[in-house]
């Protein structure tokens, strides 16, 4: 039990560089909530339904997260600060890593019965603040859902989405899937959705420019000839001409001859 603590509690040092010591770590809001949620969640799955839910909203009340009993989670979920709430049909992989204000919320389903209607999060994904991960979708192993972003569709292994309606980043997951990302958000330039637009349109506004380029010329090489080509055609037919042309005075010479 101490063993799975003590790697419980260097997996969140290795995700988050604030806490001083494990000591530190054991007050963190997301660590109890999990604690809490290990106790409902065997007394669900020994149908004893109101003990779970009572534990639930203690442990609700205590840490501002509010984690179903029902929910199956994997290993080392880092719950960082608090106000985040997994439904009850939700599964999590193993570590997991989830800032403030998530929802793993669920979707009314169209035959009204129950089932499967919260998302599955795969192992290494880290979900940033305000993310909301809506109904029975996966989000794929490493994915990196941003700050504030709805995801509503399959989330691929190892993407980055961000936005309303999330779209995926269009920067290679090998790239970056190698270190952890705080918040799920990339901050350099190079991953921005908004600087990709942009270097696209500046890379087509070149390449027009260069083609525009490349007709002016033609029209200047083409403009060129045809002025040329008149001076070159009429100076052979000016030299035939004088050969066949008689002067007054040279017909006069002849006749009188």
């Amino acid at each position: 039990m101490f063993r799975a603590l003590n790697e419980y509690l260097e997996s969140i040092a290795s995700r988050d560089p604030a806490p001083r010591s494990r000591w530190e770590i054991l007050t963190y809001p997301g660590l109890w909530a999990v604690g809490f949620y290990r106790i409902s969640h065997w007394l669900f799955r020994g149908n004893l339904f109101f003990l779970a839910r009572l534990i639930n909203h203690i442990g609700r009340m205590l840490t501002a997260i509010d984690i179903h009993p029902g929910a199956t989670i994997g290993k080392n979920l880092f719950i960082d600060h608090g106000f985040t709430v997994i439904g009850e049909t939700a599964e999590i992989g193993d570590d997991v890593t989830i800032y403030q204000c998530v929802t793993l919320g669920g979707t009314n389903p169209t035959n009204g019965q129950g089932g499967k209607r919260h998302p599955t999060i795969a192992d290494g994904a880290i979900l940033g603040s305000g993310a909301q991960i809506l109904g029975p979708i996966t989000v794929g192993a490493r994915a990196r859902v941003g700050a504030n972003a709805v995801v509503t569709k399959d989330v691929p292994e190892g993407a980055t989405m961000v936005g309303v309606r999330a779209r995926q980043v269009p920067v290679d997951a090998d790239d970056y899937q190698k270190d952890f990302m705080p918040y799920g958000t990339p901050c350099s330039e190079v991953y921005d959705p908004a600087t990709q637009k942009l270097e696209i349109l500046q890379c087509e506004i070149e390449q027009l420019q260069k083609r525009l380029a490349q007709l002016m010329d033609q029209r200047d090489v083409k403009g060129k000839n045809k002025r040329a080509l008149p001076e070159v055609a009429e100076a052979p037919c000016q030299a035939e001409g004088d050969l066949f042309d008689e002067s007054p005075e040279t017909g006069s010479d002849q006749k009188s001859a």
